[in-house]
């Protein structure tokens, strides 16, 4: 038998240097903790920073449109960007492990290990060109967030935990089944090798339907992962069940990555005008806005309410799938780029909040009455909760508001004049249950509260964060041009 020859120069380690800083740096904790175990959280929350900010310079350092790993890795402007955001986001969320309640999550070495190995997955995910490597970066960065989930040791965080791991086990099963249909019909599993090879044969009897099939198990499953409805049934519980940061982390990062995968994927059936596929993104994406803002409307918790939010911001973003123009690709990385700083600034404001035991209700850590009179109890978090609510609902001059703007700019001049009406009319109606929030806090008396005290967890890396996320929220006017520019070159200069 012929050796089997492979060129090393096409494995170009170089490309997948942030992901391997990052898996690096996973393995150096686990190897601390089994040398010289029970050392102060400080030391490893300090090595994950760095790592993150080490892999976010090794993303930085790449040039656009090179392959790697034996070309199955692709570094492209989505690439760049997706993996930005994600090392982004990651960075955000670590500090909230200095607070100094004595949380079970952050008490242990392996939650940063699994931490780092989940960003690695993600980030796995965002680079490759392959079905199967992406299904690889897929479970090994959803199999670390579910331990990560019930890590928190609550009742609750057991079963969000187990109602994530179930929903994903099932996703995983339809994305497996989509990467079989559409090996099936193309012989490949490169993304880059299926779309030659359905430009060529688009023609042939026979090749088009299992090739929608696939799509629309494709569809499922990303479904699952970024919260459409109907697939999104575990996503109030499981935020619910985790802790309020880590549920602001899970509405963002993991939504990203699987963003990048379906921009890749279904941008090679956007191309071929495959319109079963575009319009089927397309109702999904609609009844998803339309149904999560109707659930969000009778929510009594706070949380809740975000949960259904982040799902109706899901549903915006996902219609710039079908519309296949830079303008909407780019608008994508826009909206999670604002969406990232708010969103985890509100989810990051419920901690501060965050008691032991439901003092205020029997079932919710976070019902509306318990921010009854906040503006006088705790003045500073109100002012800031109230932007962080202002700008989700879209309200000018704050972030989101821009990022929903150049998504409907991108509908309409897509020529969807009739999405981009009932998108507008959801804004309008998901100003409703933000502005709720913002009543409680503002008009109601406290002695609704009965006198509690909503402003308990104070610490400086959490106050520090939020910081940020409101500097961004407020300052995003200044910025968002040039900011767009850089996203729409990266973005145009991969060829979408």
């Amino acid at each position: 038998m012929a050796p089997i020859n492979f060129d090393l120069s096409s494995l170009n380690l170089v490309t997948m240097s942030p992901m391997l800083v990052t898996l690096v740096g996973a393995l150096v904790i686990l190897c601390i903790d089994l040398i010289k175990p029970n050392l102060d959280k400080t030391l490893y929350v300090t090595l994950a920073m760095l790592t993150l900010f080490i892999a976010i310079g090794a993303n930085l350092s790449l040039s656009t449109n090179q392959r790697g790993l034996f070309d199955t890795i692709l570094i492209d402007g989505v690439s760049l960007l997706g993996q930005l955001l994600i090392l982004a986001g990651s960075m955000l969320f670590i500090p909230l492990a200095l607070t100094k309640r004595k949380f079970h999550d952050f008490s242990y070495p392996e939650f940063f290990s699994l931490f780092l190995f989940m960003v690695f997955g993600f980030q796995f995910m965002a680079a490759s060109d392959n079905l199967i490597l992406i299904f690889v970066g897929l479970e090994t960065g959803s199999l670390a967030l579910y331990t990560l989930i019930a890590m928190h040791n609550t009742r609750l965080a057991h079963e969000a935990a187990i109602k994530y791991f179930t929903m994903g086990a099932m996703a995983a099963g339809f994305f497996a089944m989509g990467a079989a249909a559409i090996y099936a019909v193309t012989g490949s599993v490169e993304i880059f090798s299926i779309a030659a090879v359905m430009q060529e044969r688009q023609n042939e009897i026979g090749m088009l339907i299992p090739v929608i099939g696939g799509a629309l198990f494709m569809i499922v499953a990303i479904g699952f992962k970024v919260s459409l409805i109907p697939f999104h049934m575990w996503t109030p519980d499981t935020y619910e069940g985790a802790s309020a940061p880590m549920a602001g982390y899970m509405s963002i990062v993991p939504k990203v990555a699987m963003m990048v995968v379906a921009i890749r994927l279904f941008g090679v059936y956007m191309e071929l005008d495959i319109k079963v596929v575009k319009m089927a993104i397309i109702v999904l994406a609609v009844v998803t806005t339309t149904a999560a803002n109707m659930m969000a409307l009778v929510q009594e918790d706070v949380k809740r309410m975000l949960a259904y939010s982040s799902i109706s911001h899901a549903g915006f973003v996902m219609v710039a799938i079908a519309l296949d123009t830079t303008k909407g690709y780019s608008s994508i990385f826009l909206y999670y780029g604002l969406f990232l700083f708010t969103n985890l600034g509100a989810f990051a404001m419920l901690w501060i909040s965050r008691h032991k035991y439901n003092i205020h209700h029997d079932r919710f850590h976070h019902p509306y009455s318990k921010f009854a009179g906040m503006i006088k109890i705790a003045p500073i978090p109100a002012v800031i909760m109230a932007v962080f609510m202002l700008s989700l609902a879209g309200v000018p001059p704050f972030s989101l508001f821009w990022g929903k703007m150049y998504v409907l700019s991108a509908i309409v001049d897509s020529g969807h004049y009739t999405v981009a009406i009932i998108m507008a009319l959801n804004s309008a109606i998901a100003v409703y249950y933000y502005l709720k929030l913002i009543v409680y806090m503002f008009l109601k008396s406290p002695a609704d509260n009965q006198g509690k005290v909503v402003y308990a967890n104070r610490a400086f890396s959490l106050e520090l964060v939020i910081g940020i996320a409101a500097f961004v929220t407020i300052t995003s006017v200044f910025y968002i041009n040039p900011l767009m520019s850089f996203i729409t070159d990266l973005v145009g200069a991969s060829g979408y």
